[in-house]
């Protein structure tokens, strides 16, 4: 079997209630991993928000390298 390294671009489309936009710019980049949400109960408490959804937009594949390890 061959083992290749894949260069991925993903874009999505979060959707969070916040106190306010900055917030929940930085809230989305900090606790979004893949198409998880990363935050427990603590994280929205403390920082007053929650992630409503997380919608995948693109998924593209722009360069595939083979190892020849």
């Amino acid at each position: 079997m061959s083992k290749f390294f894949i260069t991925l671009h993903r874009d999505y489309e979060i959707a969070i209630s916040a106190e306010n936009a900055e917030d929940a710019k930085e809230l989305a980049e900090y606790y979004i991993g893949g198409e998880k949400d990363l935050s427990d109960e603590k994280d929205r408490k403390e920082h007053s928000f929650r992630i409503e959804e997380i919608e995948i937009k693109t998924n593209d594949a722009f360069e595939v390298k083979e190892s020849h390890e």
